[in-house]
């Protein structure tokens, strides 16, 4: 074989093993992609909200709710894996205020806006 052939041949070759490694690459990069999406939603589902009475909330987290409410009604509580959650009507909204075990507030949002996000009727 010439030397100028088997330039040609080792080039080429090479070119395919570049392709190779690029669309094992972007295979890899998108399986991990979706893997990672599949495990954040499961997470997610497993922190799902519970609703709970009133007798399984510590002390604390009542009262931490109440000074939240100032003036409105707890209509109900969740437990949402570790955390509280006390849905106050107040004003005609409802609003929920996710607190830990001891009463320190974490968050607040609209509860109607966040069942209308979940598909879910309240």
């Amino acid at each position: 074989m010439s030397t100028q052939f088997r330039t040609i041949l080792k080039t080429r070759s090479q070119n395919l093993t570049d392709m190779k490694t690029k669309h094992l690459v972007t295979v890899a990069a998108v399986s991990a992609g979706l893997a990672f999406g599949v495990t954040a939603q499961a997470k997610e589902e497993e922190h799902e909200e519970q609703t709970i009475n009133s007798s399984e909330v510590p002390a604390a987290v009542q009262q931490a709710a109440q000074a939240e409410a100032k003036g409105g009604t707890i209509v109900r509580w969740e437990k949402e894996g570790a955390n509280f959650e006390a849905v106050i009507d107040k004003n005609g909204k409802q609003i929920g205020v996710e607190m830990d075990a001891n009463g320190k507030v974490l968050s607040k949002h609209n509860e109607a806006k966040e069942h209308k996000e979940k598909g879910e009727k309240y």
